[in-house]
């Protein structure tokens, strides 16, 4: 068993934990000649820092980032689980794979295609959307300068994309509950809903809770190919729409400065650590078996 663990711990290592050496990177002058490791230092401990906080946007992109992944982890969560149960209970096969495949499919779809996808529908001069308001007499909207949508429209986005791959695991969840327990509470009189309330709902309630936690160690890292592709370099959208890694993509893009990339994103380990530190000790203190 432990050879063949062996594998996925070398991956894990070396993709996961060797790269933490290059958080260096955020307090020094990198340079391609010198590499990572002979660079000089940077003459302030805190000079890469200086450029995203003295940006001005600092806080507001964190806080579309932190609010943004909020939405997605209610939303995702509550659908997964919302379509998972909804497919465990229904009958007729046929209907549940055709179901099940329409509701996973779109996560194999790449963001390129989903960004082409939202401008075929929304643009101004020829978007669907607008080409039924016309139809209907009515004026058409232009949605890439209304900042406010988007932030709708990026969480429906990003529900469509993404609700079926946890939709799978949480199926996977209830159908692992022991039919012995809805048995039973068919012969005590149970409903289905009062079946799903009692007896499926906290049976997966582990599952629910890992699943959150995994998504909450994220939740100061904003998906740069989701934003970045539905919303490219439209500064009218940037206020609404901006998170920390959109705005550092461009910003090096614009500087090439990697110290100052390597500075946010090492500013942006220490906030989803200290995230998923407290919202697990929460966890603890409510149920131990659960954190």
């Amino acid at each position: 068993l432990l050879l063949m663990l062996a594998p996925a711990v070398i991956i894990i290592f070396i993709f996961a934990y060797l790269p933490m050496g290059g958080m260096v990177l955020a307090f020094k002058q990198y340079n391609y000649r010198d590499g990572i490791w002979g660079s000089p230092w940077v003459t302030g401990i805190f000079d890469n820092f200086r450029f995203f906080f003295m940006s001005g946007k600092a806080f507001a992109v964190t806080a579309n980032t932190f609010l943004y992944n909020l939405c997605f982890i209610a939303v995702n969560t509550f659908l997964a689980v919302l379509f998972a149960v909804i497919l465990s209970e229904a009958r007729g096969k046929k209907f549940k794979k055709v179901t099940q495949s329409s509701i996973f499919l779109p996560y194999f779809v790449s963001w390129v295609i989903v960004g082409t996808i939202a401008y075929n529908l929304l643009n101004y001069e020829n978007g669907d959307v607008n080409g039924v308001l016309k139809t209907l007499g009515m004026e058409p909207i232009n949605l890439y300068a209304d900042g406010p949508a988007w932030r709708v429209l990026i969480v429906l986005f990003n529900a469509w994309k993404s609700v079926g791959y946890s939709m799978v695991v949480y199926m996977a969840a209830v159908t692992g509950v022991d039919t012995q327990l809805h048995e039973s509470a068919q012969i005590d009189g149970a409903n289905i809903f009062q079946r799903i309330h009692y007896v499926t709902l906290p049976a997966i309630r582990p599952t629910i809770i890992t699943m959150v936690l995994l998504d909450v160690s994220k939740i100061f890292r904003g998906n740069l190919d989701l934003f970045y592709q539905l919303i490219g370099k439209n500064g009218a959208l940037y206020d609404s729409t901006d998170v920390i890694d959109t705005f550092v993509f461009r910003s090096l893009l614009e500087t090439s400065d990697i110290g100052m990339a390597a500075a946010a994103g090492f500013y942006q380990s220490i906030l989803c650590f200290v995230t998923i530190m407290v919202v697990n000790g929460i966890i603890r203190k409510i149920n131990s078996d659960y954190a």
